[in-house]
């Protein structure tokens, strides 16, 4: 297939009228679709209800040390529902509390109890303020990246830099340099499995880079978001990309609390309505707990059992795992397939191809992402907003697109990926035909001059 910079204008031209009168034509279909949450499918949804039978009016809702589920208490979690997590995040139980519904409200109060109390005896971020009055506090952002991890850092006026990322994760040359050198820094987000929204899975020269980092600030946390850990789309073992467990990497490194570990089971069993959790260090583990006495008697029991008595064992979440898989990857694969055969050789577009997560990346011509978007939404496709992906929904290139597979049905979905690529292909035109124009004027001028 020809590049579009290979067109001539007259061939562009040709190409942008058939492009408007196909894209006229979606426009009057009256489509209404939604692809701008990583969301489960109601089919995904529908295959775990059974959950809520394993627990009744009848049931032995006594934990295996004879808590009464029902009652106040336990305030780190049911110590078979830490065992659970452990399985899922790969480290030890004893590194474990369990929490409530999900993690993202567990990074919040990372974050917030970082900002009102300090960590581990630190000065509270609250009050590290410069001279006039700004917060002197700032994380790395590695992008693109998660929109609610950047919102987080917004929402408490913490200053975000941002770092590329490559297919084996962040840049480490980069990370390394401005940890070791600026104090004001004091964590970084990172997706290391599958990540938001590229699906790239961390090296194991990035995760022991990172547990060797030295950072200027003490209370320097990394924010290792492990939210699809289990959340292969294929079985084959070759296909599963894996990475090394964190912890213990920090452990040998002699940085042991340097890193907050978080998951969750929002998209393993329900969204909105699973057991989160946090694994670190003894020391970190110590100081959440004081907070923890404050904020709450105990999470949801009942919840934590319902999922250790209807799982059983780690066994039972990666046989849960490999039926979202049979879903999730004939849509991903769906998507990938138009991609390649609409838009591979023309040179306005390029895509990741992950083994597992929830979204593909996109990188349109540089300048196109918004209008692209915008165009999608005028004909009833609504993506995620464009720049989400980057700290303040501000990409400097105007690129990358986050693209959804999981919710819409097959139907649905086949439907929004052809407008998609349609939109792409005539936002592009116009953007080379703008470029000719440019071009055109500065060469009058030049001989003008």
């Amino acid at each position: 297939m020809k590049a579009y910079q290979e067109l001539s204008k007259k061939e562009l031209l040709a190409l942008k009228a058939g492009l408007e009168k196909e894209y006229e034509d979606v426009k009057g279909k009256g489509l209404k679709l939604d692809m701008s949450r990583g969301k489960p499918s109601v089919a995904q949804l529908d295959m775990g209800m059974d959950i809520f039978d394993v627990l009744n009016s009848q049931s032995d809702m006594t934990s295996k040390e004879g808590v009464d589920v029902r009652n106040y208490g336990v305030l780190d979690g049911l110590s078979e529902a830490k065992h659970m997590m452990a399985d899922i995040m790969g480290v030890k139980a004893e590194n474990v509390i369990v929490y409530g519904n999900a993690s993202l409200n567990v990074m919040y109060d990372a974050v917030s109890s970082a900002v009102t109390h300090g960590v581990m005896g630190c000065t509270p971020w609250c009050k590290l303020n410069t001279e006039d009055g700004h917060s002197a506090v700032k994380f790395l952002c590695p992008v693109p990246g998660y929109d609610r991890h950047f919102a987080i850092t917004q929402h408490f006026g913490i200053e975000m830099i941002t770092v590329p990322m490559t297919p084996q994760g962040p840049d480490m040359d980069l990370v390394e340099r401005l940890v070791a050198s600026d104090e004001s820094i004091k964590g970084i987000w990172c997706v290391p499995k599958y990540s938001n929204p590229q699906g790239y899975s961390y090296s194991d020269e990035t995760v022991r880079r990172f547990a060797n980092l030295k950072p200027a600030a003490k209370d320097f946390r990394i924010f290792w978001d492990n939210a699809y850990s289990v959340h292969h789309l294929y079985e084959e073992e070759e296909r599963q990309d894996k990475i090394l467990e964190i912890l213990s990497e920090c452990e040998k490194a002699g940085n042991p609390d340097m890193v907050y570990e978080f998951a969750s089971t929002s998209k393993i069993s329900f969204s909105g309505a699973g057991v989160a959790a946090i694994a670190t260090s003894k020391g970190n583990l110590e100081c959440i707990k004081k907070t923890l006495t404050i904020q709450t008697i105990g999470y949801d029991k009942i919840n934590q059992l319902r999922h250790v008595r209807y799982f059983k064992d780690f066994e039972g979440i990666k046989a849960h795992m490999r039926k979202h898989a049979a879903l999730m990857r004939p849509k991903f694969e769906a998507v990938l397939k138009v991609l390649e055969e609409e838009l591979a050789g023309t040179g306005i577009g390029e895509w990741t191809r992950p083994n597992g997560g929830y979204f593909i990346s996109f990188e349109s011509m540089e300048g196109c992402a918004k209008a692209i978007v915008a165009k999608c939404k005028e004909a009833g496709v609504t993506l995620t907003g464009a720049g989400a992906t980057y700290p303040y929904g501000r990409d400097p290139k105007d690129s990358n697109i986050r693209i959804a597979p999981t919710y819409p049905s097959p139907e649905e979905l086949a439907l929004a990926t052809d407008l998609f690529v349609l939109c792409v292909k005539l936002v592009s035109v116009e953007k080379l035909l703008e470029q000719y124009g440019r071009d055109a004027k500065e060469f009058g001028e030049r001989l003008a001059g």
